[in-house]
């Protein structure tokens, strides 16, 4: 298997130490479906080659250390260890047995009003692409909901990927400055400027790609703590454009809101007006927000 990263690397193997190399090879092979490359001496087996789906594994005999622990991503993790989730091999490496599209865990919903104002003691953390954040809702209403207020201290290009996040909701309300964003299906880049906002639906591939210097946002997540992914072989922009297409489950669409052409109505509260940014509709009413301000 060549390498993608490196041509001068023609194959990765795993090293475990193995005292019982017959019964571990075919624990291996015969439980887990390793395919046996080569074993060697033959007449009494110290190192045996094993692979599975591109991934080696070298049992040696001679080999120090621990034992270690290998995680394989199955679509159904059950049915491999008759229900177990976990197994020991012989010679005690651990296999964990994983779903490949585990369900999202939404926990329950533990209520809180924060008021969060920024102070210069404030402590922001160094996230992905090197973001500064800022976390407006410690508590993280029980792990239900983070809500992080996220800058970028110099302008330019962001070192950022073409990446998407298994999560229920999430959106993004530009605070301050602009940012050059794209986002799969939905055409060219296009800037976000203060007050603009999107929609991000479950997994949908999207980039940040510049941005003005002290630009800085807001994004609300579902749930707490979510996976970000890598998609390494999207190009964005792609070559489709369906601006209506549904991610997730439930249903969502991407929303742009754009500050500009916004409608301003009077808000339930006396002396506010709001702009509703379309994420009930988008959501099928999963989620609501609206922006407010003091009426002018």
């Amino acid at each position: 298997m060549t390498s993608e990263l490196s041509p001068e690397i023609r194959q990765v193997e795993i090293v475990l130490p193995c005292n019982e190399i017959g019964k571990t090879l075919s624990f291996f092979t015969d439980r887990l479906g390793f395919r046996l490359h080569s074993i060697f001496p033959a007449d009494d087996p110290s190192i045996a080659l094993i692979s599975n789906l591109g991934f080696r594994i070298r049992l040696d005999r001679n080999a120090t250390g621990a034992a270690g622990s290998l995680r394989l991503i199955c679509d159904n993790p059950g049915s491999i260890a008759e229900g177990a989730l976990s197994l020991t091999a012989p010679n005690g490496t651990r296999i964990e047995l994983l779903a490949a599209d585990p369900a999202l865990v939404i926990p329950p919903m533990q209520s809180s009003l924060v008021i969060n104002q920024i102070k210069e003691c404030d402590q922001w953390h160094t996230g992905r692409a090197g973001m500064l954040y800022r976390d407006l809702i410690p508590d993280r209403q029980g792990g239900r909901f983070i809500a992080s207020h996220i800058r970028i201290l110099e302008g330019g290009p962001v070192p950022d990927y073409v990446h998407f996040h298994k999560i229920r909701f999430q959106m993004i309300y530009c605070y301050k400055g602009w940012v050059r964003v794209v986002y799969e299906d939905q055409g060219e880049p296009f800037v976000l400027q203060a007050g603009d906002c999107v929609l991000q639906p479950p997994e949908i591939r999207h980039q940040v790609l510049e941005c003005s210097p002290g630009m800085e946002v807001i994004e609300i997540g579902c749930p707490a703590e979510h996976l970000t992914g890598v998609d390494h072989d999207l190009q964005l922009p792609n070559a489709t454009l369906n601006r209506k297409r549904s991610f997730g489950e439930p249903s969502q669409q991407f929303v742009r809101h754009e500050a500009k052409k916004a409608q301003w109505q009077p808000w339930r509260f006396v002396g506010f007006d709001s702009r509703d940014i379309g994420i009930s509709s988008a959501t099928g009413g999963l989620a609501d927000v609206q922006v407010a301000r003091l009426s002018e």
